[in-house]
Parts: structure tokens; C-alpha cells; sequence
């Protein structure tokens, strides 16, 4: 009896436990476990992303640095293949299809909410450097299950077009 009163005990709390986590965080809206990683995106559109064969990230701050994994995948674009009619309830479909830019994430453990100094080189599929740059990034707090549900972990975005890294 006192084993069943015991399992009682340890399911109840946990069921408690359980709703406390997925409980909205505000203004009765459901907050899910989804959460974000600290960490840089790399996007490289065409048609320079045909070039990159391979990325490479230093990332410093506060007299330490990381050089994070990053491996950039080809990025696609939505093409419609049309509908089966008209109708609200008639099918419609799409396919992805590659458009020729490239895009990765590092990530980034402990990245700060204040600058942060990148270097990014892209190489060519020779493996000679095709860019070679460092910016400032400040990374912005993420709000994976909107503002209402608090903070995700800091990322910022590197766009590389024209030669040039535009940090976001």
C-alpha cells in the first residue's frame, strides 16, 4: 500500500510539473518547449553561392574564441506544381528547387547579446579563398514561441552578396 501511495504521489507531481511547462506564459497563449541554440547563420545567395565550397568561422569576445562547426547546404526556392481545380478544398502542391545560393548555422555556445567579432572565409572548390573578412556582430535574443513566452538564446545572421558581409 505504501509503494501504490508513493506512485501516486510521484505521478501527481509530475503531471503537475508537466503542465507548469507547457502553461502560457502570457495572456492565456500555450507556450511550447521549443527553444533556439546560440548561434551565426551564414547565408550566401546566388549567384555567389555557386563559388562556396566550404565556410569557416572564428568568432571572439571578451579575450576568448570558438570556431565553430558550419556547414553550408545548398538553399532551394518554392515552385508551384498548380492545383487539381479551383475549389477551397482542391489539392495544390509545391517542390523545392535549388536556386543556387548556400546556407549553414554554427553554433555558437555562450554567444553574448553584445558585439562580437567574426571572421568568415569562404573557400571555392579548390579550396582557394574566395572571401576572407572580419565584422562586428552583435547578436539579438531569439523569441521561439513569441515575445509572450520569453526568451531564446542569442543569433544574428551573416549575408554575404557583392564581395561584402551585412551582419543582421
Amino acid at each position: 500500500m505504501r509503494r501504490l501511495r508513493t506512485a501516486v504521489t510521484l505521478g501527481t507531481a509530475l503531471l503537475a510539473l508537466a503542465a507548469c511547462g507547457t502553461g502560457g506564459g502570457g495572456a492565456g497563449r500555450e507556450c511550447t518547449l521549443i527553444g533556439s541554440m546560440p548561434g551565426l547563420s551564414v547565408v550566401v545567395p546566388a549567384p555567389e553561392g555557386a563559388r562556396v565550397a566550404s565556410a569557416h568561422l572564428r568568432v571572439c569576445w571578451g579575450g576568448t574564441c570558438q570556431e565553430p562547426r558550419l556547414e553550408l547546404r545548398p538553399t532551394s526556392k518554392t515552385v508551384s506544381t498548380g492545383c487539381d481545380g479551383d475549389e477551397p478544398d482542391d489539392a495544390c502542391g509545391a517542390s523545392a528547387s535549388p536556386d543556387g545560393g548556400m546556407s549553414g548555422f554554427a553554433h555558437v555556445e555562450g554567444l553574448p547579446k553584445t558585439s562580437v567579432k567574426v571572421t568568415l572565409t569562404l573557400r571555392d572548390a579548390q579550396g582557394r579563398k574566395y572571401l576572407g573578412k572580419r565584422v562586428d556582430v552583435t547578436p539579438k535574443t531569439t523569441f521561439p514561441n513569441g515575445p509572450h513566452c520569453g526568451e531564446g538564446e542569442p543569433q544574428a545572421v551573416l549575408t554575404v552578396a557583392n564581395g561584402q558581409i551585412t551582419p543582421r
